[in-house]
Order: structure tokens, then sequence, then C-alpha cells
């Protein structure tokens, strides 16, 4: 149904409305800005990968030298299958003309937020969709990448065994980042040196307001990551991981498109938002998962 002046209410009317418009308050999208890798194309993207060491060995002076070969696989993004997410939003012309411009500004952002959020739920814990294959698959559900199963309470010593786990795949550590839900940080954080003691085993960075560390790595809050992932429970996820190594193919990044005509019948305008991506590892063992993790 296309929105009207009477459906949108005095909140979208000139004389009842200032310069500012208060939209409700989202989950941030943070996938595509953790340090992935993004290419642009409008067609498959093939990625070579190198999976395996060419064993070079020591030879002495004359010596026959070994013949080595190299074993390489590959990454296909951007399968025609893929689909795009699509948005499309009516509104009649009165109340184009009676609103305020800032008010189809506000439902423009609103609307590349929402379809950008999607994008992101889908790129961190989505399945490959049915018929399968059709929507890319979220970062929980790669297969390859090293796991560490029915965490329960996650401890600081969880922590250390998840960094163990990408320092023994001689994953650089400088590069290293958490992604965790917003609950899961916080139950981190409460955790005291002692029994009894006032004192915090983890500090936050003083300097920086709202930037939070975990034996090092930036950890990126997002609740983006469900905490329902366990049939009944409240089990969530952490996620350890270089995501330099996940490559993200983008056909298209989340567009505005005004239609200024296609609902003329009705005397209504459109505002259509559309996007297309798809992500897939090119090293899962740069990505370690702790899963099965509760309150």
């Amino acid at each position: 149904m296309a929105l009207s002046t009477s459906t949108a209410g005095s909140v979208l009317s000139a004389e009842q409305i200032t310069n500012i418009v208060t939209v409700p308050l989202q989950k941030a999208s943070v996938f595509l800005s953790s340090g992935v890798k993004i290419i642009d194309s409008h067609g498959p993207v093939r990625i070579p990968t190198y999976t395996g060491s060419t064993s070079p060995s020591w030879h002495g002076e004359n010596e026959l030298i070994d013949e080595v070969e190299p074993s390489f696989d590959e990454v296909l993004l951007l399968d025609p299958k893929i689909k795009s997410i699509k948005s499309l939003h009516r509104y009649s012309n009165e109340l184009a003309r009676q609103s305020i411009a800032e008010t189809i500004a506000a439902i423009q952002t609103r609307m590349v937020n929402d379809v950008a959020g999607k994008i992101d739920d889908q790129l961190i814990a989505g399945t490959a969709g049915t018929p399968t294959g059709t929507l890319p698959l979220g970062l929980l559900n790669y297969t390859g990448v090293q796991n560490m199963t029915a965490v329960g309470t996650p401890s600081l010593d969880d922590l250390h065994d998840a960094e163990g786990l990408a320092l023994g795949a001689e994953v650089d550590p400088t590069q290293l980042k958490w992604l965790m839900n917003s609950r899961d940080l916080v139950n981190l954080r409460k955790i005291k040196q002692a029994t009894g003691s006032n004192m915090y085993a983890l500090q936050p960075d003083p300097t920086e307001a709202g930037k939070y560390r975990l034996l090092g790595h930036e950890v990126i809050v997002s609740n983006r990551v469900p905490k329902n992932l366990g049939a009944g429970t409240n089990e969530s996820a952490i996620v350890l991981a270089d995501f330099s190594k996940i490559t993200v193919a983008r056909d298209m990044a989340p567009t505005v498109t005004l239609l200024r005509e296609t609902f003329g019948e009705y005397d209504q305008q459109a505002i259509r938002v559309v996007c297309r991506y798809d992500a897939a590892p090119v090293n899962p063992e740069a990505i370690v998962v702790l899963r099965g993790v509760t309150a």
C-alpha cells in the first residue's frame, strides 16, 4: 500500500515538523567495514587459491633438483544464481509536495540502511538459501574454518585458546579481530581478576570512547550475530578472524532509484533500492569460531 498524507500522519506534515527527522534505532551494519576485501564485478568472480606447500629440499652441488608441483583451488563468487536484495516504497505525490524535503530523504536513508542491514545479516549468519546456492553463505556457516564447540559461558581461557588456534594456522596476530554479540562482550567484561575482587580482568581503553579490545585485538560488536543459534537455546557465537582473508564480490552497492512515472496512473512516486553481494573465505583457517556460547 502506498504511503499517503492520511496514513503518514501529522508527523510528516510540514506544519508540524522541524528540519530534524527522527527514525528508530537499528542494528549497525558492520560486516562490509570489518576489513574484508571487496571486489567490484558485474559477473562471476573466480579467485585462485593456493592449497599446498611445494616442500623444497636441500641439495648439494651438481645434484638433481627435485621437481615440485603446487596445488591450486578456486573460490567462485557471484554465481548467476545469487539473488539480489530489492526494496520498493510508494508514496503519493500529495505527500511529496506537502512534506519537507528532509522527510523523503530520511525515507531513502532508512531504506538504504535496512537493505544494507539485510545483506549484513546474510553475510554473518545466513544459509545458502533454497534452492541451494541462491543466497550468499554467512561467515558462521563457512566450511573449513577452525571451530571450538560447546563453549558455554565464555572465559578468558577460551579467548586465549581461540588465539592459539589462529596462531597455529600462521595467521598474522596483528590482523585479528573479534566479532561478537553485545551480550557476550558485556559478560566477558564482567570477569573479575579473582573471586571477591573489585578489579575487572579486562579494562577499556580510556583514550577511545566506544572502542573495545580483548587480548589486544579490536572487538566488532554487533547484535547481528544471533543469540538463537541453538534450537530452543540462547546460544550465540564469537568469531576471531583475519577479515582480510574474506573476499566480498559486489555487483551493486545499495543503490537508490526514484521512479516518478511507473505508478503515474495512481499519481504516485516510488523509491527503489537494490543491492547484490556475495562473499567467501579465501583462507578459512584464518577464521576461528567459538560455538555454543551462552550467557
